[in-house]
């Protein structure tokens, strides 16, 4: 089977489409929903190609493929992930300032700033006092690595 576009994702569907329908899983690194083109297994075994022709990432769950009986939706391994919890807005900036002249990619969610696990964040959090957990979580998308050039 080979998948070239998404057919929605499961957020936007009815409760009702959702349950009269088998679902098989694909389950993805969050680092892969970046790739337009895979080889992908089912958790029922099955192998499914992707090749979208639209510019886009994957997301936790897109359906990839649905009929009147079944679909198959895309689901995202936990990562390894330091949830930052800020107590003010100078934590969050000085954090965020900090995390930026890394480059590291962050994503947020509530109240709390995420960003993949990192000895040397940790040890930054710890010298600024800032509360973090460490904690594997499901993303819905990708941390996405923001290149640039100083100078």
């Amino acid at each position: 089977m080979l998948i070239e576009r998404i057919e929605t994702n499961i957020e936007n569907m009815e409760k009702e489409e959702i349950i009269r329908r088998h679902i098989e899983k694909v389950y993805l690194d969050s680092d892969h929903l970046v790739k337009r083109i895979q080889r992908v297994t089912t958790d029922h075994g099955r192998e499914i190609g992707i090749r979208l022709k639209d510019p886009r990432d994957l997301v936790a769950g897109d359906v990839l493929y649905m009929d009147e009986k079944n679909m198959i939706v895309i689901d995202v391994i936990a990562d390894d992930l330091i949830v930052i919890t800020p107590r003010s807005i100078k934590e969050m900036g000085t954090i965020a300032h900090q995390l930026g002249n890394r480059h590291l990619p962050a994503q947020f969610e509530d109240d709390v700033m995420m960003v993949q696990y990192d000895y040397l964040v940790e040890e930054l959090l710890k010298e600024l006092e800032i509360p973090y957990k460490r904690e594997n979580r499901k993303v819905k998308q990708a941390f996405r690595h923001i290149g640039h050039r100083h100078g």
